[in-house]
């Protein structure tokens, strides 16, 4: 059933079929050149919706949406502006800081894009930042979210593997640190480089003092999500129906900027953003089906491991496909459809599931903002009106910054299971 399986998806793929029914197609496809009944599908469809933990995912991005729809979003700019405005490029490490800031709300890289690429990219063009540099900034920090806490890939990744999803978001924080550190320096090399300006914060200490004043109660969330994980106090789904009623308190009594529209709007975006996680999810426990009952995880363990010597050569290899392979699928079906191979790969070398996480998620986040389907890079390029072209160019840096960390996570084991 495999090879049909396969040949028809990728196949679909080509023909630009969206990547769900893709899968169904090839999956279709394939049991019924097995014989085999085509009720399975709507098994292995149903399935996956029953999860518990499940939940957590549409509660989070509601969070999100709730909080990121009135003035926060001006609150963190203005934030990060104080703490690097006064450095050459300075506009541009603020959509970095901005990123990490925002990954606590939202979790989500393509939310981080569309909200503070319109937000900064028309401001940095203003002030002489390159269009395409500009764009290649947001792509890459916006990437940065899917790191730090409540992070929506690294709920998939607990769910297909089975690792705790705590121990996930905690293991997330060192390395989303580090990337935005490394794309910090990134920006400020080429701001050198570039001669571009700088963009302190008007109004000093005392405008800073405002404006992080109203901004910390946003930005509590992560703090709030990771502790009362971290202490056992309830399980993350039961945390992110807790994060969408701390949304409300702080939109609604601190900020005071919620309406019943804003709720509606965040309410549907959310329905959308669900609708498009969820049927990947359902469509790719049919394709898992398929592969565990043709019994392609432990083959593919048995045939690693004889082809390759030693385990830092797996590692490599592991991270040279998830590196292709994010380069033409969009991050939650690639997590989705690779999870359950790698983990058996994994464990087959005694790889910690934690590490494989984080080297997934940084692996298939570098694919948001490569080419031909980076969703990153195209909502970046879009906002500045630069060419692909020249974005792809302009990140260059970023890249390799984002190498470097993909380099320490997976052959530095502290990094990700401290």
């Amino acid at each position: 059933m495999t090879t049909p399986l396969v040949w028809i998806f990728f196949g679909l793929m080509v023909l630009s079929v969206p990547i769900a029914h893709a899968m169904l197609g090839g999956v279709a496809a394939a049991l019924w050149l097995d014989g085999k009944p085509m009720a399975v599908i709507a098994q292995r469809l149903y399935t996956p919706t029953q999860s518990f933990p499940m939940l957590a995912i549409p509660f989070f991005i509601l969070a999100g949406n709730l909080m990121m729809s009135g003035k926060f979003g001006v609150y963190l700019v203005n934030t990060a502006r104080f703490v690097v405005g006064n450095f050459k490029g300075g506009l541009g490490q603020v959509s970095v800081i901005g990123s990490v800031m925002f990954g606590g709300v939202s979790g989500s890289a393509v939310a981080d894009a569309t909200a503070l690429g319109n937000a900064l990219i028309p401001v940095q063009k203003a002030e002489g930042y390159p269009a395409g540099f500009s764009a290649a900034i947001n792509s890459a920090s916006s990437t940065v979210s899917v790191l730090i806490p409540p992070s929506i890939p690294l709920i998939l990744y607990g769910l297909v593997s089975g690792v705790s999803i705590v121990d996930l978001f905690v293991a997330g924080i060192l390395p989303g640190v580090m990337l935005g550190l490394g794309m910090c320096i990134a920006v400020a090399v080429v701001a050198h480089m570039r001669n571009l300006p700088r963009s302190p914060l008007a109004g000093g200490f005392t405008a800073f003092r405002s404006q992080i004043l109203a901004a910390i109660p946003a930005l509590l969330m992560p703090v709030f999500v990771i502790g009362t994980l971290r202490f056992g106090i309830a399980t993350p789904t039961e945390v992110s129906v807790m994060a969408v009623a701390y949304a409300l308190l702080v939109s609604g009594l601190v900020y005071r900027d919620l309406t019943f529209g804003g709720i509606w709007e965040a309410a549907v975006d959310t329905g959308r953003m669900t609708g498009a996680v969820m049927i990947i999810i359902m469509a790719s426990s049919t394709i898992q089906w398929v592969l565990t009952a043709e019994r392609v995880p432990q083959e593919l363990a048995e045939w690693v491991q004889a082809a390759f010597a030693e385990p830092w050569m797996v590692i490599l290899a592991l991270n040279i496909v998830m590196l292709i392979v994010g380069a033409f699928l969009d991050l939650p079906a690639a997590v989705l459809l690779l999870g359950p191979l790698f983990v058996t790969i994994g464990q087959a070398i005694g790889l910690d599931l934690v590490q494989l996480g984080l080297m997934m998620v940084v692996n298939l986040a570098i694919g948001l903002y490569t080419p031909p389907v980076g969703t990153t890079l195209f909502i970046s390029s879009a906002i500045s009106g630069a060419s692909i072209g020249a974005t792809v160019r302009a990140l260059l840096p970023f890249y390799g910054v984002a190498i470097v960390v993909l380099l320490l996570i997976s052959y530095v084991p502290a990094l990700t299971i401290y």
